[in-house]
Parts: structure tokens; sequence; C-alpha cells
């Protein structure tokens, strides 16, 4: 149902607006995390570690978590000659984002899996890492 009754077009965009009205968007609807009862966007925290020295990119997933519902995980790939240690990663993005968006854990990978068009498969990476919080 992309066309609602009062004529709005729903493209599976989330975004949100600042003070001075402008929007941007945040992400999909469908990539949405639900981290306790709160709201993460992938792309959003994925944007901050991009941002972050010797990152290359980054992927952000979720993960069933048996108290949070869903727990934040994050994939970083250094840029070639960097070394990226995982826990001064996390403290560095702690001081960055409010702490339901911190990742839950962060690894450190040499790539992240790609299809054939070249797109991460978030869909594996959330499958290899879904025993994570079990008890």
């Amino acid at each position: 149902e992309e066309l609602t009754a009062d004529g709005w077009f729903k493209t599976g965009d989330v975004g949100k607006q600042d003070e001075r009205g402008y929007v941007s968007i945040v992400g999909r609807s469908k990539a949405l995390l639900i981290r306790g009862g709160y709201n993460v966007y992938p792309a959003e925290v994925e944007a901050l570690l991009n941002e972050l020295p010797g990152v290359a990119e980054s992927a952000v997933v979720g993960v069933p978590h048996p108290d949070f519902g869903e727990a934040v995980v994050a994939l970083v790939v250094p840029r070639p000659g960097a070394t990226l240690d995982a826990g001064a990663l996390t403290a560095d993005v702690k001081t960055r984002i409010a702490s339901f968006k911190v990742p839950k854990r962060l690894f450190v990978l040499a790539e992240l899996p790609r299809n054939a068009m070249g797109k991460v498969q978030k869909n594996v990476l959330r499958d290899q890492h879904r025993g994570l919080f079990e008890a």
C-alpha cells in the first residue's frame, strides 16, 4: 500500500526534521532496529562509524537479545594500513551518540560480504551473529 487514501506516497524512507525545518533522510523503515523500545536506524550509526579515523566502511545490524529485543551490532572494515581496536571504537562512539544507539558488540572485519551487485549482505551478517546473546 504505497499510496494512502489521502494521496500520500509512502517511500519507506525515514527522516527527521531539524530546528530550521530541513528534513534529512536517516534510513529506511524496513531497516529499523528496536532496542529496548527505542528506534535505531542503522544508516545513522553507520554514518558515524564511517567518519571515525581508520574506518573504510561499516554495517550495522540488529540481532536478537533476551533483554532488549534486539541488540545493535556493528561490523567495520579498516582503511588500508589502518589497525582498528573494537574497544577504542566503541568508546569513541559512546561520546558521540545516545547510549541506546551504541553497538553492544563491534567487530573488525577484513571485508563485508557483498552480493553480485556489490551491495552489503546484511542478512548474511545478521545470520552470522544471530546467536551472540543467547543464554
